[in-house]
């Protein structure tokens, strides 16, 4: 469903999977067929180090979070491009728009910029492009724009290559892949949701106003017959150990008193399973502030709702999305105003333009909604589509 984040990348694949020389070293114990080094562990135990280098750093502001949040996705490359993040900025400053997404741990699993954490420094996996990210949140904040940290989270190829037994494995042992080629992490393995919770951190303190959690799920879209998995006992549901992660994250982070928003797959509103990938809309509501569901109508199946192209019905499309997304957040004991739909402003499935994107709109409206999103891989956005 989500396969549209992956395929669009700024770079070439050479960089994005580039592996830090620090990386390459960072072996294991020979119990478990490694020599070198012991690996190093995310425990939110080793505070001390990380309060004192957070003392050295200047008094963070934050936004709150808008009553309705209109926002557009920046990739991190964008944002470390400065005539192109001050186009987007501009584009924001005067439309109604009043948000942006930032990547700040994309699908490569590389986080944007260096951390102080000095565990997070230790692991090497930040490749600074955005080398400036305090002093663009901050002109962001004098613009009274709303700043949101996306951080990809089960999808992570840098962590496999640094810590192999952390990932999704073949029955074999070795470590699987999606058709994409792309390498998970075991979602049952708590160590790395500390690794995850020392990332969020770290983005409160450099900024940012809200964390956005994307790939929060078990892997699909690969050979599910040649799959395994060294924490996920395969017992027990899989919903359910996503729920034990939407508590653990939400827990680990209350401290930091920070607006935390989940994304998921546009059928999250339909189905009443899991989708095989432990998602459940009304799950997510009870630990999330918002919930993102990915309601690109070019994702849906040809015939949906009786559709040929489901991707020429923008507003019946998302519509009925977020009906049956408000219906189920009712009956998980929360409320349909934690829906902020993430809209479509790219071309698949049919082309979108002003009228596409104004019809996904008003049926956020029409179903009694505020707030949204908008994606475009390209980070090229329909202006005329926004009041």
């Amino acid at each position: 469903m989500n396969f549209i984040r992956s395929r669009w990348a700024l770079i070439s694949i050479a960089a994005i999977f580039g592996i830090s020389a620090y990386a390459a070293n960072f072996l294991f114990s020979k119990k478990d067929g490694y020599v070198g080094a012991e690996p190093v562990v995310f425990s939110q135990n080793t505070e001390a180090s990380v309060e004192a280098a957070a003392e050295e750093l200047p008094k963070i502001t934050h936004i709150k979070t808008p009553a309705s949040v209109k926002a557009i996705y920046m990739t991190s490359w964008v944002a470390g491009t400065t005539d192109w993040r001050e186009s987007l900025v501009e584009l924001i400053d005067s439309t109604e728009l009043n948000s942006i997404v930032i990547d700040v741990k994309d699908y490569s699993g590389h986080l944007s910029f260096e951390p102080t954490d000095p565990v997070l420094k230790e692991i090497g996996s930040a490749e600074k492009r955005i080398p400036d990210v305090k002093e663009f949140i901050n002109e962001l904040h004098q613009k009274n724009i709303y700043v949101i940290a996306r951080i990809s989270v089960f999808q992570d190829p840098f962590m496999v290559k640094a810590r192999p037994d952390l990932a999704v494995k073949k029955n074999n042992g070795s470590v699987w892949k999606d058709y994409k080629g792309i390498t998970w992490i075991d979602p049952a393995s708590k160590e790395y949701w500390d690794y995850i919770i020392r990332i969020s951190k770290e983005c409160e303190k450099s900024g940012f106003d809200e964390l956005n959690f994307d790939y929060i799920r078990f892997p699909s879209d690969g050979n599910m017959k040649d799959i395994s998995y060294d924490f996920w006992d395969e017992k027990t549901p899989k919903a359910e150990v996503m729920k034990n992660f939407y508590k653990y994250l939400s827990g680990g982070l209350k401290e930091i008193d920070i607006t935390l928003s989940a994304d998921l797959f546009g059928m999250t509103t339909w189905n009443e399973d899991d989708l095989n990938i432990g998602q459940v809309l009304g799950d997510a509501g009870q630990y999330f502030d918002y919930v993102a569901p990915m309601v690109y109508p070019s994702h849906y199946p040809a015939t949906f709702q009786g559709y040929k192209n489901p991707a020429a019905h923008p507003y019946e499309i998302v519509y009925s999305a977020m009906v049956r997304g408000s219906e189920k957040l009712l009956a998980a004991s929360t409320t349909p105003s934690k829906l902020r739909p993430w809209l479509q402003d790219f071309d698949l499935g049919a082309d979108y333009g002003i009228t596409e994107v104004r019809a996904q709109k008003k049926a956020v409206y029409d179903a009694g909604l505020t707030s949204w999103m908008l994606w475009a891989p390209s980070n090229k956005y329909t202006e005329g589509a926004l009041d």
